[in-house]
């Protein structure tokens, strides 16, 4: 009886220390694999784009252009794109409202389009994500609707911030002496514009707004109204692409072109980046110079004659400019380029 016990006792024992091997391998292996995934996750995984926004926001959109510039017109990125790269990282962990919910809270707020084309009058909903259900809408009329009243409160906001600072640049000019904090403005916003030279009138000719309609047009066109993966995935409303910085990798790129959609964390950041590029980059030089003759000459900023010289936003030129004639055309866009972001402000109605 005694060996039997002993035996008993010797099985149980072994049994016991089988179940703390077992219980101590379990916990070990699910405490270390954490850690080892994040560690191959950061040295060896190659992802097509992380969320790290100073080195999306890469402002070489064409290599080529840049190469064939002076020393004068080269630009510098970081000084180019400081206050994107400020505005991009104020949220990063934004909430995705659905379709239904955006709808819901524009019905709430009384923000629909057809009362903007009367009273010229736009709520202040800024929305910093799109819907991923927008694609799935299949009334071609009612996503078309919702995509703009999600992008035209943002545009509009862009233009107000480059409007003031036209008033600004106005005060500074019309006065003999400037302040040492109006001088600090200025090298500011030389910086900001890429204008090496200090040139007052160059400053002038680059600080101004896109027109509303061709602004929404180009969104439209370049992210099928929300519906692209990288206006989804990257918030990336205008499909500005970069080679020096990470963002979304197209995926039917075509062999040698190793370029880039840049990513964004919030649709402002998009557009804000949008109006500096068109603003500062070489590319659209003959741009700015046929929006300044319309200044000069009192005209309306027209979007239809200025999309003419966008044929280099594209590879498909001339032909990318007509598809964008044709959406501001269908779409009536132009009722929107005197469009007022509530509450209105009498004192940007004046500026220039």
């Amino acid at each position: 009886m005694k060996n039997k016990g002993n035996l008993f006792e010797q099985k149980s024992k072994s049994v016991l220390v089988r179940i703390f091997l077992s219980s101590f391998l379990v916990i070990t292996f699910f405490y270390i694999t954490p850690i080892f995934i994040n560690f191959v996750d950061k040295n060896f995984n190659s992802k097509e784009y992380s969320n790290n926004s100073q080195k999306i926001l890469a402002y070489t959109l064409n290599k080529k252009n840049q190469k064939d510039q002076n020393d004068n017109e080269v630009l510098k990125e970081e000084e180019i794109l400081l206050d994107i790269f400020s505005l991009n990282n104020l949220e990063s962990d934004s909430v995705r409202l659905s379709a239904s919910t955006i709808k819901e809270l524009f019905d709430d707020t009384g923000y629909n389009l057809i009362d903007v084309r009367k009273t010229k009058l736009v709520k202040p909903v800024a929305l910093t994500l799109l819907p991923h259900e927008i694609k799935n809408i299949e009334n071609v009329k009612k996503r078309k609707e919702l995509f703009i009243q999600i992008v035209l409160p943002l545009i509009i906001q862009e233009n107000n911030n480059i409007r003031l600072d036209r008033r600004t640049l106005f005060s500074i000019i019309n006065k003999s002496n400037n302040t040492g904090l109006e001088k600090q403005w200025l090298n500011k916003k030389y910086k900001q514009y890429g204008v090496k030279s200090k040139d007052l009138s160059v400053l002038k000719m680059r600080m101004d707004i896109i027109p509303t309609s061709l602004a929404i047009a180009q969104a439209a066109k370049e992210t099928g109204w929300g519906t692209s993966r990288f206006a989804q995935e990257g918030n990336a409303l205008f499909g500005q692409w970069t080679w020096s910085g990470e963002g979304l990798k197209p995926k039917q790129a075509e062999q040698g072109k190793d370029h880039k959609v840049m990513k964004f964390n919030i649709l402002q950041a998009s557009v804000r980046a949008y109006q500096r590029n068109l603003n500062t980059h070489p590319t659209y030089k003959d741009f700015r110079k046929a929006r300044a003759k319309l200044r000069d000459s009192k005209k309306p900023l027209d979007s239809i004659k200025l999309s003419v010289y966008l044929n280099k936003y594209a590879e498909t030129g001339n032909q990318y400019v007509d598809v964008l004639q044709k959406i501001i055309i269908q779409n009536k866009l132009k009722d929107f380029d005197d469009a007022k972001l509530l509450p209105s402000s009498s004192d940007l109605d004046s500026l220039i």
